[in-house]
């Protein structure tokens, strides 16, 4: 038996305002989720997206304290091109999230940029700057 990647899990502050962000980038959560300790959003290819309360990881690891700091990790989004990497960040600046790095084109051929979550996890959005692929 080898184990198979399965599933991103992050620990959110606050499940409704998690969920509201993760909606708008597409991420299909249950109806109700948002007044859940545990969420989870089936994405493309099988994987998971997984939400747990501060209080929910508690519960079972009492000593746990929320880590202080940001940019250890960072959910990717690829968009279909680069004008779409410019219109969901200024969609999502526009609601009140915050743009951590304002869309740019990358020397590795990338239209990139990061927005952070309601509990500060980077989620960056690319797009390929070419029309064509990498060979």
């Amino acid at each position: 038996m080898t184990p198979r990647f399965d599933a991103i899990g992050l620990v959110v502050s606050d499940m409704a305002a998690a969920v509201t962000f993760y909606r708008r980038l597409g991420f299909a959560f249950p109806e109700g989720a948002e007044h859940e300790p545990h969420a989870e959003a089936e994405l493309p290819g099988g994987l998971r997206l997984l939400l747990d309360t501060e209080a929910t990881v508690r519960s079972f690891l009492p000593h746990w304290q929320p880590p202080s700091g940001g940019g250890r990790h960072s959910l990717a989004m690829r968009c279909d091109d680069p004008s779409e990497v410019d219109a969901v960040y200024e969609e999502l600046v526009g609601a009140g999230y915050h743009g951590e790095l304002k869309p740019w084109d990358a020397f590795w051929g990338q239209r990139y940029a990061c927005v952070l979550d309601p509990d500060g996890n980077g989620v960056d959005l690319f797009a390929p700057l070419s029309a064509t692929p990498a060979e």
